[in-house]
């Protein structure tokens, strides 16, 4: 309740493997697409379904601290509704998404659609498992209270990899501005590559260790490092709804990301709307 993110180890009823190996195809995949040449990425996006493709500095999530757009791109993957499909409502973003066609460079597109269809579905349900037990933990009854609301979830999967420019917070420069996630719930994983960073209170700053600190308005706030966690292991970010669902009691917190000098290219999967994968 002081703040909204935690790791969830995800323990599958058959193997742990199976997990891992789902993780590290996704990863391996997600790398594949980054690969392709520019022009190829830019083909595959959909405007109106805000699916697919979205370029280095094409988001600039923190625009009063930031003198460039994110250092990141990224691909954004939906719940894939046909559009002869009686629940096809581009008012409500449910369509088809944007997949690589065998001409664009991956060798396997077919196996590369898979892949992202098997995970959109795994975190979805992980992801709808957790906001029932968030019903239990607020004092609810029934963990199925929230279940009405997401029937037909607006659950993005997005596929990101971070330049290997060097973040400047003084300069304005970040792999992704601060900014805190719009919907109930984000699962995110990554490749281990550290980055994540969450803003706290001064007065709760016991939470870990702080790369910078800065003021404002009348409150000092720290960055603190999220360490990644192992293959298999989510990292849950509370959002916007959630806390409004619960007038407060659990708070979505505003995050960031910075590339450390050396670090390399850094990426995962995350997502941000309904019950988000």
């Amino acid at each position: 309740e002081k703040v909204g993110f935690f790791y969830l180890q995800v323990l599958s009823k058959h193997k742990s493997r199976d997990v891992e190996e789902l993780f590290e195809n996704v990863l391996q995949q997600s790398k594949t697409f980054f690969a392709l040449p520019i022009d190829k990425k830019r083909s595959l996006y959909d405007p109106i379904m805000n699916r697919g493709y979205t370029a280095m500095e094409e988001e600039t999530l923190d625009p009063r601290s930031q003198k460039k757009g994110d250092t990141k791109e990224g691909y954004y993957i939906g719940r894939d509704i046909p559009k002869d499909s009686s629940k096809y409502d581009p008012d409500k973003l449910a369509g088809p998404n944007v997949w690589p066609s065998s001409d664009c460079g991956i060798d396997d597109n077919i196996r590369w659609k898979e892949t992202m269809n098997q995970y959109h579905h795994f975190a979805s349900a992980i992801s709808f498992r957790l906001v029932q037990y968030i019903a239990l933990a607020i004092g609810l009854d029934d963990r199925h209270y929230f279940d009405k609301h997401f029937t037909e979830p607006l659950a993005t999967l997005r596929l990101l990899r971070y330049a290997k420019e060097q973040s400047r917070p003084e300069d304005g420069v970040f792999a992704c501005g601060a900014h805190s996630d719009y919907g109930m719930i984000t699962l995110l994983f990554t490749n281990q590559v550290p980055g994540l960073q969450i803003q706290m209170k001064e007065e709760d700053n016991h939470l870990g260790s702080s790369s910078s600190s800065t003021s404002t308005s009348n409150d000092k706030v720290r960055w603190i490092d999220v360490p990644p966690p192992p293959i298999g292991t989510f990292i849950v970010n509370l959002g916007d709804m959630l806390e409004r669902w619960t007038n407060g009691r659990f708070i979505s917190t505003v995050h960031r990301v910075l590339t450390c000098a050396g670090a390399g290219a850094n990426g995962g999967a995350d997502g941000d709307g309904g019950t988000t994968s």
